[in-house]
This record gives structure tokens, C-alpha cells and sequence, in this order.
């Protein structure tokens, strides 16, 4: 599954969906401090999904209708990075035929 993770996204996730093959972007890496606007055109331009742990999204993506593929918001608090990785692993694998896409890269 291609997807975009936003700066909020603990880097433990990022490297674990990684390995287990999907195809992604981590904001944090390629543009640090990018206006949430920004993180949205970068996965409207990838056909992504977006990965989060900021609500302020929900402005964004709920009500203005500004991302195409769809949102996974993040709230694992209380869980170390390494519980967190594991269980998006998870719910990845359980969910992924929902948001299989064809990759542009």
C-alpha cells in the first residue's frame, strides 16, 4: 500500500510499513515543516494515503473534501513506537485490499 506520513507519524511506523513492503513517503524525511495543505497535495499527487496523528487534519480532509485517498488517524497513545509499528502492521494487513492503488512510482 502506498502511503504518506505525516511529521506527526512516529519514524517506528514508517520503518516497519516499509519493510513489510508498502510504498511510502515520510514527510519528516523528504519536507519537514510543510504546511498540512502540503502534506494533502503530496498525497493527492501520489494517490496515497495520508497517516497521521494530528486531528488539525480533520478540517482538511473531512469538511473541505482536500484528499482523495483517505485518511488513517494515529491515536496509540500510552503504547511504546515499537507497539505502535506493530499494531498498524496489523491493521494494515487486516485492511490492505480496501486501499490497494496502483503505484506511479
Amino acid at each position: 500500500m502506498r502511503f504518506v506520513a505525516d511529521e506527526s507519524v512516529d519514524s517506528a511506523i514508517v520503518d516497519r510499513l516499509r519493510r513489510d513492503g508498502h510504498e511510502g513517503l515520510y514527510i519528516a524525511e523528504t519536507q519537514p515543516d510543510i504546511a498540512d495543505e502540503a502534506v494533502l497535495e503530496v498525497a493527492n499527487r501520489d494517490a496515497a494515503v495520508l497517516r497521521t496523528a494530528d486531528k488539525d487534519f480533520g478540517e482538511l480532509v473531512f469538511r473541505q473534501r482536500r484528499l482523495d485517498r483517505g485518511v488513517v488517524l494515529l491515536r496509540l497513545a500510552g503504547l511504546s513506537a515499537e507497539a505502535k509499528a506493530r499494531e498498524v502492521a496489523a491493521a494494515v494487513a487486516r485492511t490492505m485490499t480496501r486501499w490497494a492503488v496502483p503505484s506511479p512510482w
